[in-house]
Order: structure tokens, then C-alpha cells, then sequence
């Protein structure tokens, strides 16, 4: 049965409608010297493994909170806080308990705190359909086999468990055979009562802004999500709810699971026609989005319309909009280098419908792949980011990226206006998002050469109007018959408000 959204509940998310969120994986973004450290640390420069720890913490966020704040941000999405045996938090050991290498409950009290005095809203990763082999409820299981009293917590096969040996049948079910992460009973009500307590907790003790949800689609239980959704929204209305689904799946943002999906389809879209053919297939192997084969103008334009169709309005403005993830490779290793790739991409991100988040390090050209047709491995995209070194930084790329989180947060039309596609062709394509108070049209060209767009503004504005270039190195010109033409420069966008005269 589909619940019909809650009015009060959507008027409450207006906040996401202004967020400009920023990715963090914690363990790579900032190290405080504050925090004592176990010594066996990788240096912060090194090249990432798949189990070395570099000691980023909370209260190096923290300690970035101007940088943040200078960026544009307002939102941030954290990777896994909560106490783990690896370096990206996805095997928990205890729900409630952050990591103490990331400085414990009180640093993240105090980060939620300052964020929150500053206007920035912090939601968290939350993990629920699997654990870890270290939880204390499953390593009770490997203590006491058949005898221990949570072994309807898990989905036990048989005796006895091999949590390490993979010469033997793990015997329990795990996510995706991965015998780190036993996946959790959600059939069992105590399970189900201990995992919503755990996001009552950290909504209402640490006043969190919300949840994104890990792997949603293999909590099974029927009624799992729609009574998550309740018991946070019973204590927050506008705590931001995201699903981790990869694909177009409305069923899932129908009012009764969550407020927004991470839209990977939109991604895939994007990259596809800013990135072309410079996408190498071997760093998307085995993703389910797809920045690859590359499409044209007027394909994206089919593919946005897809996207943006499948869902109500209200649903595509709150979308989780990225563009990278720690999930993805790198914008810089999907674009080989390229980082016209990430400007282009950037300014569609940050005008069309939903919440924008850009991923930690993207905005300096943060390195992934040091040979862009290597193999992605996760590692890749989770660099510690280089503050000790800013010759690393790519500076002008930085002042873009805020240039164009400036654009969006000074004009209400690209957070909350309507969308209409304008023009598509080979390689460009142009929009409008416009309010009560005024109309943009942003314009994008793809290809190598410079290119001219006309334009009949008769579709666009009933009388005389009058035209301003907000951004980019274009120019626009009117001409005969109300026509608007725009000269866009090879690899370039520009933005212009259009408002009428009377």
C-alpha cells in the first residue's frame, strides 16, 4: 500500500532544497593532532590500501569547518563514524559508539554542534542490514555456537561458523559472501526494535539531520523501511532520508520509505555527454550506473527527461545529485586527466533539479588512478586529501567550483524554479529554471569547437526582456524575431538571467 506523502513532512525539507552537500570519508579527509593515535599509521601521502588506516578524524572536520564553509557548503554526508575494524566503517562493531580513532562520541558532539552554529547539517551513513564479524552479538555466536542467546540474530546454515577460513563454508549468510559482514535477522523483532533504536539514538541524542541508508534493497523485511521512516520522522520531520539505490526506483520515495534515492542515473548522464569518449570502461566495470558508452546532446536530453519523469516534483528536488562517490572512481580518473570534464559537469550539477554533493578532494582535482586505464580499485578514490601541500591543489578549479556554488545559492531558481529543456544538439544542450522573480538559461558545449545556439525567446518570455551574463565566458546577443543567440566557446558553459522589462 503507498502511503501519500505528508505535507508537513515536505515542507519541512525545504532546508535540502538549499543544501550543497559535501562528501567525507572520514579516514581520509583530515588527521587532528589532538587525537591520540595508535603508531601504525600510513603517511599521509602514501598511496592507499585496501586495509591501511591514515588517522583522519571528527575533529579534523572540524578543524576544516572555515574551508567548508568558504566552499559554499551547507550539508554534509559522512562515510561510516561508528566503532570499526576498517578504515571505511562498513563492518560496525558498535552502533553506538563512534570510532574512538575518530575521537568518540564527545568530538562528534562538538562537530554537530559547530556545524549547526554555522547552518551546516550533518547526515550519516547508516549501515543496517549487515554487521561484522566483531560485533559483540555475532562474536557471542563464535564463543558459544549453538548455546548463545542472539543466535536469531543472524541466518545460521549450519555448524560450526568459519568467520576466517575461507577454505570451509562460511555457514552464515552474509552481504554478498563476504563472511566481514554477517547480514543481520530483520525477521527477528528484537533485531528490528534494536536497529530502529539505533536511529532514534543518533537523531535524538546528537540531533543528526538525517540518514543515508546502505544497500536498502537487501532489507527484505516487510515493513522494515516504513517503520524506519516513521519512528525518525516522529522525532524529526526534517530529518533528510536517502536510499543507496543505483537505479530509477520512484517505488522507493512513494512517502512511505525515504524522502530521496542517491541518484546514480543522473550521474551516469551526465559523465556519459561532459566526459564523452575520454570515460575508460575499465573503471566502471562492475558499477551499476553508466557514464559509458558516451552520448550526445539530445540523448542526454532523453535520458534527463527519463529521470526526472520518474519521480514527482517535489521528489526530483530533493534528489541526492553526485557526481562521485566512494563508491566510483574519481571525476579526474573517469575524465583521464581532463578536468574540462569536471567544470562541465559541475555547472549541470549544481543548476539542474535536487541537492547537489560534491565528493571530498573533487573540487581541487583530487588524484584517483595515477594511469587512468588501471583497473579502478576502491582505494583509488579514497587519497587523503593533501592539506600539507597545496601544490597538489588545482587552485583555479577550486575557485570555479566555488564560483558556481556561489551562482546556485545566490539564485533561487536553480534550488527551487521549474526546469524546461530549451535546445539539445551534438554538443550542447541548454535549460531554463525560472520563479516568480526571474528565468536562467544555462547553456553547455560539450565539444571542441566553439559553437553558436539560437534561440526563439518567444517560447520563453511574453514581452520585451532584458539579458545578463551571471557566469561563464560566453556571450549572449539578441537578434531579429525575438531570437536569443549564444556563443559558447569549445568546452564551456555559461549561465544568463532573463527578465522582462515591465
Amino acid at each position: 500500500m503507498t502511503i501519500p506523502s505528508d505535507p508537513a513532512i515536505e515542507d519541512s525539507l525545504e532546508w535540502v532544497r538549499d543544501a550543497v552537500f559535501y562528501q567525507i570519508f572520514p579516514d581520509r579527509f583530515a588527521r587532528s593532532e589532538q587525537i591520540l593515535k595508535p603508531n601504525n599509521l600510513s603517511d599521509w601521502h602514501e598511496t592507499p590500501s585496501t586495509n591501511r588506516y591514515y588517522g583522519g578524524d571528527l575533529l579534523g572536520v572540524y578543524e576544516r569547518l572555515d574551508y567548508l564553509s568558504d566552499l559554499g557548503i551547507n550539508a554534509i554526508y559522512l562515510n561510516p563514524i561508528f566503532q570499526s575494524a576498517s578504515n571505511h566503517r562498513y563492518h560496525t562493531h558498535d552502533y553506538f559508539q563512534v570510532d574512538p580513532m575518530l575521537g568518540g562520541n564527545e568530538v562528534f558532539r562538538k562537530l554537530v554542534g559547530e556545524a549547526h552554529r554555522r547552518g551546516i547539517r550533518i547526515i550519516l551513513d547508516g549501515v543496517f542490514n549487515h554487521a561484522s564479524r566483531g560485533m559483540f552479538q555475532f562474536n557471542d555466536l563464535l564463543e558459544n555456537g549453538p548455546d548463545s542467546p542472539w543466535v536469531d540474530w543472524f541466518i545460521v546454515d549450519n555448524w560450526p561458523l568459519a568467520p576466517y577460513n575461507s577454505d570451509l563454508p562460511a555457514n552464515y549468510t552474509s552481504w554478498w559472501n563476504n563472511r566481514a559482514l554477517p547480514k543481520f535477522n530483520t525477521d527477528n523483532p528484537q533485531v528490528r526494535e534494536y536497529l530502529m533504536q539505533i536511529a532514534e539514538h543518533w537523531i535524538r541524542e546528537f540531533e543528526i539531520d538525517g540518514w543515508r541508508l546502505d544497500v536498502p534493497e537487501e532489507v527484505q523485511t516487510e515493513g522494515f523501511w516504513e517503520e524506519f521512516r516513521a519512528r525518525v520522522k516522529a522525532i524529526r520531520p526534517d530529518a533528510y532520508l536517502v536510499g543507496e539505490i543505483w537505479r530509477l526506483a520512484p517505488e522507493w520515495v512513494s512517502g512511505n520509505r525515504f524522502d530521496a534515492l542517491m541518484n546514480y542515473p543522473l550521474t551516469g548522464a551526465i559523465l556519459a555527454f561532459t566526459a564523452g569518449e575520454r570515460v575508460s570502461p575499465t573503471l566502471i566495470a562492475g558499477k551499476a550506473y553508466a557514464p559509458h558508452p558516451p552520448i550526445d546532446g539530445e540523448k542526454f536530453g532523453v535520458q534527463l527527461s527519463d529521470i526526472m519523469s520518474a519521480y514527482d516534483w517535489q521528489t526530483t528536488q530533493i534528489q541526492f545529485n553526485l557526481l562521485a562517490s566512494h563508491d566510483t572512481a574519481r571525476l579526474i580518473s573517469l575524465a583521464r586527466g581532463d578536468k574540462s570534464v569536471i567544470r562541465l559537469a559541475t555547472l549541470l550539477q549544481m543548476t539542474l533539479p535536487g541537492a547537489p554533493s560534491i565528493y571530498y578532494g573533487d573540487e581541487i582535482g583530487l588524484r584517483g588512478t595515477r594511469e587512468y586505464d588501471l583497473l579502478h580499485k576502491d582505494p583509488d578514490a579514497r587519497w587523503p586529501f593533501p592539506w600539507q601541500d597545496e601544490t597538489l591543489w588545482d587552485i583555479e578549479l577550486l575557485r570555479y567550483v566555488k564560483d558556481v556554488v556561489s551562482l546556485r545559492k545566490a539564485n533561487s531558481a536553480l534550488r527551487r524554479g521549474w526546469f524546461k529543456q530549451v535546445n539539445a544538439s551534438k554538443d550542447s544542450f541548454v535549460f531554463s529554471r525560472g520563479d516568480n522573480k526571474e528565468t536562467l538559461l544555462v547553456a553547455v558545449n560539450v565539444g571542441r569547437a566553439s559553437t553558436r545556439i539560437d534561440i526563439d525567446a518567444t517560447k520563453l518570455f511574453d514581452s520585451d526582456y532584458k539579458i545578463t551574463v551571471l557566469f561563464g565566458s560566453g556571450s549572449v546577443s539578441k537578434a531579429v524575431h525575438a531570437r536569443l543567440i549564444l556563443q559558447l566557446q569549445s568546452r564551456s558553459g555559461i549561465v544568463v538571467k532573463c527578465t522582462t522589462n515591465h
